[in-house]
């Protein structure tokens, strides 16, 4: 699927822009890029891009669903018909007049019925992407693994093997378009003339119909089929990462859309994540941590010893090397920090008490204490 540009950077405004704000950012670019004023290579593309991003800014609907979901979610809900669907031009070419060279304004249709397909501008029927959300464990995403996913999608149909047609039989001419998948609309106002071409709605911008549909599939050519799709989780991926499986979303006449799996990383009971570290909280008692210990202490993929020098602090951090997260683009993994929670009695016997008022008289860490038990 290609990447396409933000439609805010394509004209050049801030996703708080006006209505009145889009259409002159529109305007001032389709007069610079319109392909009757610009003979440039790029021009019709950067033409087509500009209007696309015109179309859908503004329109309330279509602008609140591309904030809210972006291209990956928009485009799965609109197809290029859907956001051309009744666009007032012929008001913005009006409002620029008819002295700024553009010629007929039939090319400015063309561009865009030109761009509906490669089968001889024909409309292409590639078949919707797929969303699966995934949830998986902080250490599968350290170590990495392979999934089966179980998706439920549209598969070409056996029985026809994706033509539509009951075996034996073929496709006729639509008699609509006459096989040109596309049907013109002309429209006279004034001084101007529009003509706008749309797939055809008989045969779906396909050019021919099917003489008798399939019987499995009823002449769609796809049915709904469960599979088990293997996915590889790359070690390290972090939550909110996204996998493409070209191919593998609904099946369409032209071609398959994607899958696209959403991982979500379960919140660890002990570990918490920072990037490629992750951090572990190891509480400790006072005299541990004047004195020094070796302790054990859990990682993401087993145990480990760990020397805890005698005078640590509250809130230091040690390194445990290595043992974090493995880096996803390159060689090597984050580290584990042991973050000392020094522990601090709530309750001390009388034995207790007097220890440490020993201690604080003996000069060491003088005056902790003595505030205390004073």
């Amino acid at each position: 699927m290609t990447t396409k540009r933000d439609y805010y950077d394509i004209l050049g405004i801030g996703k708080n822009a006006s209505k009145d704000e889009v259409k002159a950012a529109y305007r001032k670019l389709a007069l610079q890029y319109h392909p009757d004023r610009n003979k440039s290579a790029d021009a019709e593309e950067k033409f087509k891009e500009i209007s696309e991003a015109y179309a859908v800014l503004s329109d309330n609907e279509k602008r609140a669903a591309y904030d809210r979901y972006g291209h990956a979610g928009f485009d799965q809900r609109y197809t290029t018909e859907d956001i051309f669907r009744n666009v007032d031009f012929e008001d913005i070419f009006r409002e620029m007049g008819f002295d700024f060279g553009f010629g007929s304004f039939d090319s400015f249709f063309d561009i865009f019925g030109r761009g509906f397909g490669a089968r001889s501008g024909m409309h292409r029927d590639i078949g919707s992407d797929l969303r699966y959300d995934l949830e998986i464990t902080l250490e599968e995403a350290a170590s990495g693994l392979e999934k089966e996913l179980p998706i439920r999608r549209l598969v070409p149909c056996s029985r026809c093997e994706g033509s539509g047609s009951e075996p034996g039989t073929g496709r006729k001419t639509c008699s609509a378009c006459n096989g040109s998948g596309q049907i013109r609309h002309v429209r006279q106002t004034r001084n101007m003339h529009f003509s706008t071409i749309t797939p055809c709605p008989k045969c779906h911008g396909e050019g021919g119909v099917v003489e008798k549909p399939c019987k499995e599939c009823g002449g769609s050519g796809r049915t709904k089929r469960e599979e088990r799709v293997k996915v590889m989780i790359p070690a390290g991926v972090d939550d909110g990462a996204r996998l493409r499986l070209r191919g593998m979303g609904e099946a369409g006449r032209d071609g398959s859309g994607d899958l696209y799996v959403f991982i979500h990383v379960k919140k660890h009971e002990l570990f918490e994540r920072e990037g490629d570290d992750v951090y572990f909280t190891l509480p400790i008692s006072f005299a541990q941590a004047a004195l020094g210990i070796e302790a054990e202490v859990p990682t993401l993929s087993g145990k480990a010893k760990l020397r805890i020098p005698p005078g640590t602090q509250p809130n230091a951090l040690l390194r445990l090397k290595g043992e974090g997260i493995p880096h996803l683009h390159s060689r090597g993994s984050g580290d584990e920090f042991i973050r000392i929670q020094v522990k601090v009695p709530q309750r001390l016997s009388e034995k207790q008490k007097r220890l440490l008022e020993e201690f604080d008289k003996a000069g060491k860490e003088k005056g902790l204490f003595s505030s205390l038990f004073g």
